[in-house]
């Protein structure tokens, strides 16, 4: 699901213009496509080569596609949405040229797109979200972080669907290339440092099969695992975000910026997007919190 906006932004700055966006990814069981040219025997890969490896699937440029770098397999997993075809994958493989033994193509149910529509529900003109982690500067000046491209275009948060009750202004914005924004509080609403009640007192990045908990204005709480971290998705239409946590928490459209963290109250990231829903299941990619947090020069609270 795309959401194509042509408003021109308001004059609001930092050191850089920062543009987030924040897509939902829900996925059905991974079927694994074999790969024409795979070896019987593993080969060894150096970091360097799967590098130039995750390159190639970027300059192939398929939209739908997602990849990061497996650690366990040394090898760069690629999954593929329901859009891509066999000649799409063969364009990737192609594109890898003698490296491409170092792919593995899983296939995944749904289409990858941004969840345009935590926690709590939040409204811009035309669109909603959902707000990620509550958070302050130096000064106590206090704001929320949200998806990137929650916050492109928008102008005015609401906190009610008949868009009468102001809470803030986007203040900064990143989005493609990362996936977050920030929005500075205005209104007197009520500011608490948790996610659906849980006290998020820091923030960090995940290692690889770690648990977390994932909110969103459509579809609550779920929880899942982390698969990968630096995962990139290509949504299509340039719209290319690196940096990710992968995992298998689902999300659906609206859950978008909605905060990912651990039930020891650590803050890990904000829903960016995917593909499929929280019935079939779901692969879910996020935005690091941490990245957004130095960007800013703020912290959870």
């Amino acid at each position: 699901m795309r959401i194509k906006r042509t408003t021109p932004r308001s004059g609001i700055t930092r050191r850089t213009r920062l543009i987030a966006v924040s897509s939902g990814l829900v996925a059905a069981a991974a079927i694994a496509i074999p790969n024409a040219t795979a070896a019987e025997t593993p080969d060894t890969f150096s970091a360097a080569e799967l590098k130039s490896v995750s390159s190639s699937v970027l300059k192939a440029d398929i939209p739908g596609t997602a990849w990061a770098v497996d650690s366990k397999t040394n090898r760069v997993t690629v999954t593929v949405d329901s859009t891509v075809s066999q000649a799409e994958i063969a364009k990737i493989k192609k594109q890898a040229g003698a490296d491409a033994d170092a792919l593995t193509i899983k296939r995944t149910a749904g289409k990858f797109s941004k969840f345009i529509q935590g926690g709590d529900a939040i409204y811009a003109s035309s669109w909603r979200c959902s707000l990620g982690f509550n958070v302050q500067d130096s000064s106590g000046n206090q704001y929320f972080l949200t998806a990137g491209h929650c916050t492109d275009g928008a102008g005015t948060w609401y906190s009610n669907s008949g868009r009468t009750t102001v809470i803030g202004s986007t203040a900064g914005s990143s989005f493609p290339g990362n996936d977050y924004g920030i929005v500075r509080y205005s209104g007197s609403v009520s500011r608490p440092g948790t996610a659906n009640g849980v006290d998020i007192t820091r923030a960090a990045t995940p290692s690889v099969g770690t648990t977390v908990i994932r909110d969103g204005s459509t579809t609550g709480t779920h929880s899942g695992r982390v698969t990968a971290l630096n995962a990139t998705v290509n949504y299509g239409g340039g719209d290319v975000v690196s940096g990710l946590i992968q995992t298998t928490v689902c999300a659906e459209p609206g859950d978008s910026g909605g905060s990912l963290y651990g039930s020891n109250g650590t803050a890990y990231g904000l829903t960016s997007g995917g593909s499929g829903n929280c019935s079939s299941g779901g692969t879910t990619f996020f935005q690091p919190v941490t990245e957004a947090l130095s960007a800013y020069g703020v912290s959870v609270y």
